[in-house]
């Protein structure tokens, strides 16, 4: 098996090597694996990018699992994707605490009605923060993108539960035994997804609102000629 993690590396210096050499199309490429091809320079640059960019677009925030559980192979590549994402001045402000005791997930689950579909995860993913600066906040965001994309490319789906408020997140961290000068906001729940479907009763509407109303070119409303 191909490790995300590398993938994801791998995918930067193929964006380094299309910087240096803009006239190169195509060239032996380590991480053709990852959809089957073979790294014998048979899976153009090209190729490669299509798939990383449909890996992307596709991610999706998913709410209801199958009961399987995830295997610590699985849960290694997700870690060592979460500890080579970027942050601010590089100061990797964060702790993951891996939770697959369902009885620890059923409790996170009843902090708020809104995220009671935790318990039918079969693992989650909380992450901890030095504290609640505006970078940790941003580098949290950066983590947790990273987290739904590596279970995506695993062939797996990611969902992100909120603690909620500030007395819902202080009774998050006494559940999961975090110190109380650490902050924690949110688990990163993965596992088999059985659909895409919001179960909650009060699901938003799917889709994306087109280019035309969230692109404007040079100044703000002016269109591309």
């Amino acid at each position: 098996m191909v490790e995300v993690a590398e993938v994801l590396r791998g995918f930067e210096r193929l964006f380094e090597r299309r910087v240096g050499e803009p006239k190169r199309r195509s060239q032996t490429l380590e991480l053709a694996l990852v959809d089957g091809h073979r790294s014998d320079g048979a899976t153009s640059d090209r190729h490669m990018l299509g798939l990383m960019i449909e890996q992307l677009r596709t991610v999706r925030q998913i709410r209801q699992y199958a009961p399987d559980p995830v295997s610590d192979d699985i849960v290694a590549q997700l870690l060592e994707v979460a500890r080579w994402t970027g942050s601010s001045k590089n100061g990797q402000p964060w702790h993951f605490i891996v939770v697959r005791d369902p009885e620890t997930l059923r409790r996170i689950s009843q902090l708020r009605p809104n995220i009671n579909w935790l318990l039918g995860a079969p693992l989650a993913i909380a992450i901890v923060l030095d504290d609640e600066g505006t970078s940790d906040a941003y580098d949290e965001g950066r983590v947790t993108e990273r987290l739904l994309i590596g279970a995506h490319a695993l062939g797996l789906g990611g969902g992100t539960a909120w603690f909620g408020d500030d007395a819902q997140q202080a009774e998050a961290k006494r559940i999961l035994g975090i110190p109380a000068e650490r902050t924690a906001r949110s688990m990163v729940a993965i596992g088999q997804p059985i659909s895409i479907k919001d179960p909650r009763p009060n699901p938003r509407a799917g889709g994306r609102k087109p280019l035309s109303e969230i692109v404007s070119d040079e100044r703000w409303g002016m269109s591309k000629p």
